[in-house]
């Protein structure tokens, strides 16, 4: 998201060079998703270059390859596993937690498919499954059978929320897009381990987008006093202030827990002057 056009010249200087776009993207977010690996995995120096741009505490939650995930849905994926794993080494600690985002279809029936799948898995990173399947919202047991398998490698479940933006129909280009592209799925709260991800998906309209994540600052704050590390992603449908909105929700945040540490304060947009 860090070359998102709408961004240009307004949070991040304009023009710049690729290998400083995301040490500009840093200086407003502590955090990035990692969408582009699910499409195709990076090669070393590109990964090497992202981590020269941030700091050691810089958290990438990358996405899994969808070779992986949704075409051999974690079967016979050796290879293509062992090739992303191998791209993202030069992160080292900013590779927060590798992300399994798994199709819709995913049932229940299908959990000791990624039970085993995770036991493969090293040890050496962690590790955040995203399903879409409705069973997993709805039924108790499969509930607890996911959680089950979770529990065996300390992985966690990301919720993607998306219950603000299915509020009402949609308003604008973008929104339209989302509405037949987006998961609706149920909210859901739980954390199961110290480093909870959440991925929350609000309007185009800023007063709409706040209001719908007040129950997640509640959420996060209390996760800070109970010592565990979230990591939460703001979108809208057009992401045009994403990077602002993600900052607003941090100062929320930090008003609750005020031993939160501040953002970092932003590479500013243009050359600073003396007038």
């Amino acid at each position: 998201m860090w070359t998102h056009k709408a961004w240009q010249g307004r949070f991040l200087a304009h023009p710049l060079p690729a290998h400083e776009r995301l040490r500009h993207y840093a200086g407003w977010c502590t955090a990035v998703e990692g969408n582009t690996t699910f499409y195709a995995t990076p090669t070393r120096d590109t990964v090497a270059s992202w981590a020269q741009q941030t700091d050691d505490d810089f958290r990438f939650v990358l996405k899994l390859p969808k070779t992986v995930t949704h075409e051999r849905r974690l079967t016979h994926a050796d290879e293509p596993l062992r090739a992303f794993l191998d791209a993202i080494e030069p992160l080292g600690p900013r590779a927060h937690a590798l992300w399994i985002q798994l199709p819709g279809s995913f049932a229940p029936a299908d959990v000791p498919v990624l039970a085993r799948f995770l036991r493969t898995l090293p040890a050496d990173h962690r590790y955040a499954v995203e399903v879409r399947h409705p069973a997993f919202f709805d039924d108790p047991r499969a509930v607890r059978l996911l959680e089950d398998a979770l529990a065996t490698v300390a992985a966690e479940w990301i919720p993607f929320d998306t219950t603000a933006f299915f509020r009402s129909p949609p308003s604008s280009d973008a929104e339209r897009d989302a509405w037949v592209k987006k998961p609706r799925v149920p909210l859901r709260t739980a954390a199961l381990t110290d480093r909870p991800v959440v991925r929350y998906l609000g309007r185009d309209d800023t007063a709409r987008t706040v209001e719908g994540w007040r129950h997640w600052v509640d959420v996060t704050a209390g996760w800070l006093r109970e010592g565990r590390s979230p990591t939460v992603f703001v979108h809208t449908p057009d992401n045009a202030d994403a990077p602002l909105l993600a900052r607003r929700f941090h100062d929320e945040v930090r008003a609750r827990v005020p031993e939160l540490e501040p953002l970092p304060q932003p590479i500013p947009v243009e050359p600073l002057t003396l007038f």
